[in-house]
């Protein structure tokens, strides 16, 4: 299987762990890796044990003094090596990444070049590592602050970008100084090993970068924070499971980073140009076929113009090539999985129930593959279940609203605040209304906020902190102030 895998995809991927820069079987056996498209395995990576994890913390840990005392720059050259090499080889990482998440390739291309720049950005970030130095108002003594690497930092990322979930995390925390354990998700764990052997090869030092794929997280999460040499924690995934482990952060006051669910609001005003509000819906819903946190989940689309965005995008959605992820020209490859798959089809079963119209889509085709059908539904009804839930899927529901406090208040109906969609004529009131949504991020007339230089983050329960921009570099850093007089 594993010469099959690297046929199709031009990359002999590693499938063991990484710790202490040593490749090795897993305590816990093997798990195997999915295609979605096939339903059948393509290949098995080894399962990390508790005990494993624990070595990596070892290995982590001896690392640490080493690697924080590099000069930046050094740490910095590393990460660039680490950005080509990925761009040398993003038709490869890119095929790898399809066979195991089943994406589409061209989102999968787009993920890698995407992915690559954080590493790249963070390259530049690491000669940034600032502080500051003031006289204190007493004139006792200066006020001397400097920012230290947190030290080991444990890495959970999930299965929907298994590309640039890690190299988000991964890149600002090498260069603030930090050794890290990268948990990826058990659906997609060839993508984050094939990077870390990248970095391997750009001389980031052995130890400094450990990898545990692992099919029973919840043990092996529990050992590694109940372990005081680990210091931080980030985790992209559900709301309900970064509850949980705040709650086990909490017992060990370890510093923690969370980018949570979102449910995100695509607000369309009667003023919108409505071919540009097609466009962007089109970005915000179906890359990675809706499978992203970004993606928008409610669209709350004004009267005068609901009949004709809807028709506009049942249109355009009704046009897409769904199939295999690697198969010439498709833009919508399966679903990651028969749970995601058919928690798509109960939400859209719900809402018709409720009285929705389905414009296209609607169901699961029959064929093998996690596949669900591109759909729009019209008139839902404003408090139907599937606009409280993460739909994680094709599928766009259209809420009609007549006046703009209407759809703030719908749009802010939510527990969670990940990112916001406006589409509007007039700037000022695109504005005004961008400042009354309780969202971490706002995009107006654009379907994209994503950008490594931007600060990725939400409100309420979408999470703590930012990654990308300065922000994310700061995240692994401990800020340590020194009274000195001179």
């Amino acid at each position: 299987m594993t010469a099959d895998l690297a046929t199709i995809t031009g990359i002999d991927a590693p499938t063991g762990l990484l710790i202490g820069g040593q490749w090795s079987a897993g305590r816990a056996g093997t798990l195997p890796v999915i295609d979605p498209a096939t339903e059948e395995p393509v290949t098995e990576v080894a399962d990390a044990s508790p005990e494993d994890a624990l070595d990596a913390v070892a290995a982590a840990a001896d690392a640490l003094p080493g690697w924080a005392a590099r000069p930046p720059r050094e740490r910095a050259e590393c990460l660039r090596r680490a950005y080509e090499l990925m761009i040398g080889r993003s038709e490869q990482l890119a095929r790898l990444m399809v066979v195991e998440n089943g994406k589409a390739l061209r989102d999968a291309r787009g993920e890698i070049a995407y992915a690559a720049e954080f590493f790249r950005w963070y390259a530049e970030e690491a000669v940034r590592v600032d502080g500051s130095l003031s006289v204190a108002p007493s004139g006792a003594n200066r006020i001397m602050v400097t920012r230290q690497p947190v030290g080991v930092s444990y890495l959970i990322t999930p299965w929907n970008f298994p590309a640039a979930m890690a190299t988000r995390k991964i890149g600002p925390a090498l260069a603030a100084g930090c050794t890290v354990l990268l948990k990826p998700a058990a659906e997609t764990p060839l993508t984050a090993l094939a990077i870390a052997g990248l970095l391997a090869e750009a001389g980031v030092p052995d130890g400094v970068v450990n990898v545990l794929p692992t099919a029973k997280p919840g043990p092996m999460t529990h050992a590694v924070l109940a372990d005081p040499r680990v210091r931080k924690l980030s985790f992209t995934g559900s709301t309900e499971v970064g509850r949980m482990l705040l709650k086990q952060a909490a017992d060990y006051v370890t510093n923690c980073s969370m980018e949570l669910g979102g449910n995100a609001p695509f607000v369309v005003l009667e003023d919108a140009d409505i071919d540009a509000a097609v466009n962007g819906a089109l970005l915000a819903k179906m890359r990675n076929g809706g499978e992203a946190c970004t993606a928008a989940n409610r669209f709350y689309v004004h009267e005068k113009v609901a009949s004709e965005f809807s028709a506009g995008l049942a249109s355009r959605l009704a046009a897409l090539k769904v199939g295999p992820g690697l198969d010439e020209g498709v833009e919508l490859g399966p679903l990651v999985n028969a749970d995601t798959r058919d928690k798509v089809a109960r939400l859209v079963d719900s809402a018709t129930t409720a009285g929705a119209a389905v414009l296209t889509g609607g169901r699961a085709p029959d064929r093998v593959g996690y596949y669900y059908q591109p759909t729009v539904l019209d008139n839902v009804p404003a408090g139907a279940g599937m606009l409280a839930e993460e739909i994680f899927g094709p599928v766009a529901p259209i809420v009609r609203f007549t006046s703009e406090a209407e759809a703030i208040a719908l749009a802010n109906s939510t527990e969670y605040g990940l990112v916001s969609y406006v589409y509007s004529g007039d700037l000022r009131r695109a504005l005004r209304i961008a400042d009354a949504l309780e969202a971490g991020m706002v995009g107006i007339n654009r379907g994209v906020v994503s950008d490594p230089a931007a600060p990725f983050g939400g409100v309420k329960q979408s999470g703590l902190g930012r990654e990308g921009a300065h922000d994310g570099l700061l995240e692994y850093t401990e800020t340590k102030y020194i009274a000195v007089d001179w």
